[in-house]
């Protein structure tokens, strides 16, 4: 049976990555077209953005094992996971990474010595220069750090951003962006009001085209959201609800949200700015009733599209509770009881900027002696 080749082009576009990545096996043809095709890459993740698989990721510090868990099924549901070895992308110098941000399918690690970027479907990875600024040289006690990572759609470009702040008797904070396309670091001019942070420094939240963290504002002496456009290049900055202890931002639903620590109480609030930017809009949307799972604590990191909540518990422990804050499932995974973090992200068969180039040559020379699939350039317009 003969199908076109536009036809069949079609009908990949719309399949899940998990059968894509199986399919690379039927053919050369195929093989090429799924794994080194950027304009494919592209237009499947583009056609599937409402529907891609989306991942919790654990990391092992002492192991560089991972596990990734299809968020949607059950947290007990092994055929729901992937298993991955890193030791591949780490050097054996890369100790004390931490996880400091996800964009399309990719993940952010960072420690004092190394930047690395990975696609945990595809393996697909791509290390990152230290900048030549030396704001992110982690030999002097008195600096922190905030990562954060990103998309400029405007320019189809992946940003690693870095706000870092110096103690001293003239406080400052320095900003700086790494673009892939560019391939090098840029120093985003200042002044630039002094920002910190009471707890340690984590990954920005993405959100609506900027990155955001949870600091601590000097000239105001109050914690606030710093937000970072990826578009425009600048900081700004939103007030917390009210003055509360909170324990971090994520993305609840459609919305910028923070939650709670809960060091004394048994409970999390779980605050959401229903119209950004907007200070009066924060809403309290939810109390989550901990003494029904004790001595467990919780961070949300993500929300089923259902509306379940899934949190990180202690070491190997991820939680579920449902839209209403009632306990559904406690699950552990003592193989990676040293985690250094986890993070959310999607399946995806996308690729860095550079990183295909030589890559798509090979296929192009490939394409000199075989007859390799034709569409439409309309398909990727």
């Amino acid at each position: 049976m003969f199908l076109p080749h536009e036809l069949i082009i079609e009908i990949l576009l719309r399949l899940p990555v998990k059968s894509l990545l199986r399919f690379k096996s039927v053919c050369k043809l195929w093989f090429s077209l799924i794994s080194h095709d950027p304009h494919f890459a592209n237009s499947h993740f583009q056609l599937n953005s409402t529907t891609h698989t989306r991942r919790i990721l654990l990391i092992s510090y002492s192991t560089h094992q991972s596990l990734s868990i299809d968020f949607e099924a059950s947290l007990d549901d092994d055929n729901a996971s992937v298993s991955h070895n890193l030791d591949y992308i780490f050097p054996e110098d890369f100790r004390g990474f931490e996880i400091r941000g996800s964009c399309r399918g990719f993940i952010l690690f960072c420690s004092s010595l190394n930047i690395y970027i990975w696609n945990p479907t595809t393996g697909v990875h791509k290390q990152i220069p230290l900048s030549p600024f030396g704001s992110n040289v982690d030999s002097n006690l008195d600096n922190e750090y905030f990562y954060g990572f990103g998309y400029d759609h405007s320019t189809e470009d992946y940003l690693v951003v870095l706000m870092s702040y110096h103690y001293s008797d003239d406080p400052t904070l320095h900003l700086e962006y790494f673009s892939l396309k560019a391939n090098t670091w840029k120093e985003v001019k200042g002044p630039h009001f002094p920002y910190s942070s009471e707890i340690e420094p984590t990954g920005g939240c993405l959100y609506k085209g900027a990155i955001h963290w949870l600091a601590y504002r000097y000239d105001l002496q109050t914690d606030v959201i710093v937000a970072f456009d990826l578009l425009e290049k600048k900081l700004s900055y939103m007030p917390l609800p009210h003055p509360l202890q909170c324990g971090g931002l994520w993305v609840y639903g459609e919305y910028l949200s923070v939650y709670t620590e809960n060091d004394t109480d048994d409970e999390v609030e779980i605050w959401v700015m229903k119209e950004y930017k907007v200070n009066s809009s924060w809403t309290l949307v939810l109390t989550i009733d901990l003494s029904v799972c004790p001595n467990v604590a919780f961070s949300p990191l993500c929300c089923t599209k259902s509306g379940d909540i899934i949190g990180a518990g202690e070491r190997d422990r991820l939680v579920k509770y449902d839209k209403n804050g009632q306990f559904l499932e406690l699950h552990s995974y003592p193989k990676y009881d040293l985690i250094c973090k986890m993070t959310m992200y999607i399946d995806s068969l996308l690729s860095l900027p550079g990183d295909g180039d030589n890559k798509q040559a090979s296929v192009d020379d490939r394409n000199k002696k075989n007859e390799v699939m034709k569409y439409p350039p309309s398909l990727f317009s």
